[in-house]
């Protein structure tokens, strides 16, 4: 057997209506049924005080006829002043007063008995009216047994059927309804067991109803469309990575077949010296590539305040003398809070990038700037930004995206050697991402010009 836990929202659902409209129908019914009770008692308590007071009336002018009640189980007594029977119905015939009660001083009064005259087990409703005859004081008492509960069996059978009736209907809309609110969510569900690695482009279908069943099919369809441009985007960065690292292989292997086939045109140094060169390559591919995965593990940066003209001086002046000129205009006390590591290797990437396209000569400019009121949220206390200028050609509008996709290398860097791994610039970005900064490429008079923008600390 199923325990609820098991059991399928449908079946809950239903289970909850129909126990819900049970409670409902079963109140419903009984307060219909109490209802009608009271207005039978009502119409009882009337007829006896109608029939008593004919009575009593007929007593009062010596009028008395028989019978003495017009409907059958009617039962009444005449009582004089003495406490004696002076007439009654045939019922009642030989026996005490029915009631212990009198309306002293009222016109009228009420009360139901059970047992004494009446049959054992029998209740009656009984009603005791005043009856003024030659001075004195009588009492009429009329009685009828008391309606029961369910007043009539054919009433009480008609509202525990119309009952039943709403039960039944109140599940099966119930289920009806959630049964046709899930229909969209089984479609997507059977679509979602569709989709494959080998076919992403495939989508849930969108219900025409604009409901939270809507919401949900067009959120896992953006989820779809951003699973399926990552998996396109890793796809491409593979065969990226595996073109890159097959090319230093390829040289390798090609170096150690020449030296196995003319061992005496080849030299150690020099098999050595070739081999390196590509061994160097393959690391730096090697470790640009631990690089972004440790970026994209979402690895918790370290935070601590760096000044950034101090961090540009600092990296510059560890570079070994190149035939490119350094120019700086640092504002001091430019503070950002950050991992100093990850942002030492930015710059680096972004310098090593500067020196390989300058003619002459590389500028840094760090200073503080205001916030645009659309990137407050971003920026809550300013910006510190951080410009790398050199004064080689320069990359043309359209394409200043493209240098920070993976293994990207414009015409210019086409050379291996020269052009690095093609991972610089999208560490770079990817740095200044996680430190919630950006990395862009803006225009220039002259060369390229790299923005970096952080949030001041």
């Amino acid at each position: 057997m199923k325990t609820p836990r098991r059991w399928s929202i449908t079946a809950r659902i239903t289970v909850f209506a129909g126990a819900v409209a049970t409670l409902l129908s079963a109140l419903l019914a009984t307060m219909v049924m109490m209802a009608i009770h009271r207005v039978a008692m009502g119409d009882l308590m009337g007829e006896l005080t109608a029939a008593g007071g004919r009575v009593a009336h007929e007593v009062e002018h010596n009028e008395m006829v028989a019978p003495l009640v017009e409907y059958k189980g009617r039962n009444l007594q005449i009582v004089d002043d003495t406490g004696k029977v002076v007439a009654t119905t045939p019922q009642l015939q030989g026996k005490p007063v029915m009631a212990g009660f009198a309306p002293d001083g009222r016109n009228v009064a009420s009360g139901v008995v059970c047992g004494g005259v009446f049959p054992s087990g029998e209740c009656n409703l009984v009603v005791a009216q005043s009856a003024y005859r030659a001075g004195d004081d009588w009492v009429v008492y009329s009685a009828s047994p008391t309606v029961p509960p369910y007043v009539d069996p054919w009433l009480a059978a008609t509202v525990i059927g119309a009952a039943v009736v709403m039960i039944v209907a109140i599940t099966a809309i119930g289920h009806r309804i959630v049964t046709e609110s899930l229909r969209p969510v089984n479609a997507i569900r059977k679509e979602l067991d569709k989709i494959t690695e080998s076919r992403p482009d495939q989508r849930v279908p969108l219900p025409r109803s604009q409901d939270e069943i809507h919401e949900l099919a067009d959120s896992v369809n953006r989820t779809l469309a951003r699973l399926e441009a990552a998996m396109k985007l890793q796809r491409h960065f593979t065969s990226d990575a595996s073109h890159e690292l097959r090319t230093p292989i390829a040289a390798i292997r090609a170096e150690a077949e020449d030296a196995l086939h003319a061992p005496e045109e080849t030299s150690v140094p020099t098999l050595g010296n070739t081999v390196l060169r590509s061994v160097n390559r393959l690391e730096a591919i090697v470790g640009d590539l631990l690089t972004i995965a440790r970026l994209e593990a979402g690895k918790k940066v370290e935070r601590e305040p760096i000044d950034l003209a101090e961090l540009v001086t600092t990296e510059c002046e560890r570079r070994s003398k190149q035939n490119k000129r350094f120019e700086f205009s640092l504002e001091r006390g430019v503070m950002v809070t950050g991992d100093r590591v990850q942002l030492s290797r930015l710059l680096t990437n972004l310098i090593d990038n500067a020196e390989r396209h300058a003619a002459t000569a590389i500028a840094f400019h760090v200073r503080r700037s205001s916030c645009p009121k659309r990137d407050t949220q971003r920026f809550p206390h300013g910006i510190a930004m951080l410009e790398v200028i050199d004064n080689g050609p320069g990359i043309d509008p359209e394409k200043r995206e493209l240098v920070f996709q993976r293994f990207t290398r414009l015409d210019t860097a086409r050379d291996r050697d020269a052009g690095g791994t093609g991972l610089g610039l999208p560490i770079a970005r990817q740095i200044a991402e996680a430190h919630a900064g950006t990395l862009r490429i803006e225009d220039s008079p002259h060369g390229t010009r790299f923005i970096l923008r952080l949030p001041l600390g």
